[in-house]
């Protein structure tokens, strides 16, 4: 057997029990990930993964990936032991000690205070008074007094402890819906002040995902207002949370609540919050490389960015392109706020299509009916014709009003009837021309992109 136990930072004396409660709860699901043998034991979870060693590389390879992957996680361990029981390495993590396959456990244990475990310190004063200073004094009181004296359950813990009797212990579970809801120690006014215990409810919610190997792409943190509140209050609000990307990760996500949380406005104060999950989907793990990240590796994701900088600047300041079913060239592409709606896959153009286009197009001179940029232009491949877009009126969205007379105060068409070619300047550059076929006061060459 090997068992690993890891303790939980102590809950402030001033935040309600039901934080340090949630973060052990959070820390066991998580744990779920390395070993499907996983437990609460007192103040503590324990993991027996002797069947999980070999998968992970060896128990050093294990121990620093668990211990490394709970800190990224959000998740505060305060120690961690490993040992052949489960109780020896709850005893050894609340010393400190954190290698119970150094020596023989018993004379790890024997060394260890009587505060190490829980049967034993609830007996301290008594033992105290017999002479008792460690476990091992204990150890080597006669077995039948101390049964007598101080109960059962003081020789089971001491056995169990010492691998002298089997342990027992009910598996954890990963239940197959989230629900998570805090009740707040006091009534709070700013929406900012939420993201403090919110951050817990997450904590819980990422933790669930990795047990089950799974991504969210939204979540709704709701809130109760106190029962005190005005008549026109409301019982309480919500906030919708939006990724671009499949995703449990924490940190990230408690930056993207905590942008959001600063733009809302409570309009009472609130005495309980709960998060909710939206749809779980599969997660694919991330093969890792073999090479040490570089700077660009390093940095924040590029998504991830753009999420914070939505949140922060609104919806609408960050804006994607979004290809469209258009054989017009400007109206191949839309604009939307970030990241907005998947688009369906667009046909590829049996034609080349330039690197940049010209917005209005420019309208080209000729030299005895030939068109001239920098001199005159030799056509290389055409043409190409489009025609179409008759049925779009709106200036703002048409593609006609790109070379239509700035002058018409009519709405303006979107219809197009154009020949492209490719074409070669005296400089050797290669651009994309059109010859427009529209009314007399329309006709001419354009000049629409350069290719790259």
């Amino acid at each position: 057997m090997h068992w690993l136990a890891l303790l939980c930072l102590p809950a402030p004396t001033d935040e309600p029990p039901a934080l340090g409660a949630a973060q052990r709860r959070a820390l066991a699901w998580w744990a779920l990930q390395f070993t499907p043998r996983v437990a609460h034991l007192e103040d503590a979870v324990v993991l027996e993964v002797a069947s999980s060693l070999r998968l992970f590389g060896g128990a050093a390879s294990l121990r620093t990936r668990l211990l490394r992957g709970a800190t990224e996680a959000g998740l505060s361990v305060h120690a961690a032991a490993w040992a052949p029981t489960s109780l020896g390495a709850l005893a050894l993590a609340r010393c400190q000690l954190s290698d119970g396959f150094a020596r023989p456990l018993d004379s790890l244990l024997d060394g260890l205070p009587l505060q190490a475990l829980t049967a034993v310190q609830a007996q301290a004063a008594m033992l105290a008074r017999l002479g008792c200073r460690q476990l091992g004094d204990v150890r080597r009181l006669p077995r039948a007094g101390v049964g007598k004296r101080f109960g059962q359950a003081l020789l089971q813990a001491l056995d169990q402890a010492y691998g002298v009797s089997p342990e027992a212990h009910d598996w954890l579970q990963v239940p197959a819906q989230f629900q998570a809801r805090l009740e707040l120690p006091q009534r709070i006014e700013n929406a900012q002040a939420l993201l403090h215990y919110a951050r817990h409810l997450l904590l819980q919610l990422c933790a669930w995902l990795a047990a089950r190997h799974a991504g969210i792409q939204q979540l709704t943190l709701h809130w109760a207002h106190d029962s005190m509140r005005a008549k026109d209050a409301g019982s309480g609000g919500q906030l919708m949370l939006r990724t671009a990307t499949l995703t449990r990760d924490f940190p990230h996500l408690a930056r993207l609540l905590g942008e959001h949380l600063a733009h809302q406005t409570l309009a009472a104060p609130v005495g309980e919050i709960s998060l909710q999950a939206g749809e779980v989907l599969a997660l694919e793990a991330q093969s890792l490389s073999l090479l040490p990240a570089s700077p660009d590796q390093a940095r924040e994701p590029l998504p991830q960015l753009l999420e914070r900088l939505a949140a922060r600047l609104g919806a609408e300041q960050v804006r994607c392109g979004q290809l469209q079913e258009d054989h017009r060239p400007e109206a191949m592409q839309r604009w939307q706020a970030w990241p907005g709606t998947p688009a369906a896959k667009s046909r590829k153009s049996a034609y080349p299509q330039p690197s940049w286009l010209l917005t209005p197009p420019l309208r080209l001179s000729l030299r005895h009916d030939q068109p001239c940029y920098q001199g005159p232009l030799q056509l290389l491949a055409g043409p190409q014709r489009i025609e179409g877009g008759w049925w779009q009126t709106d200036a703002h969205e048409n593609s006609g009003k790109l070379i239509a007379r700035q002058t018409s105060s009519q709405p303006q068409s979107g219809h197009v009837q154009r020949d492209y070619f490719v074409a070669l300047s005296a400089a050797q550059q290669v651009l994309w021309i059109f010859q427009q076929r529209l009314s007399a006061d329309e006709q001419g060459w354009f000049l629409h992109g350069f290719f790259a």
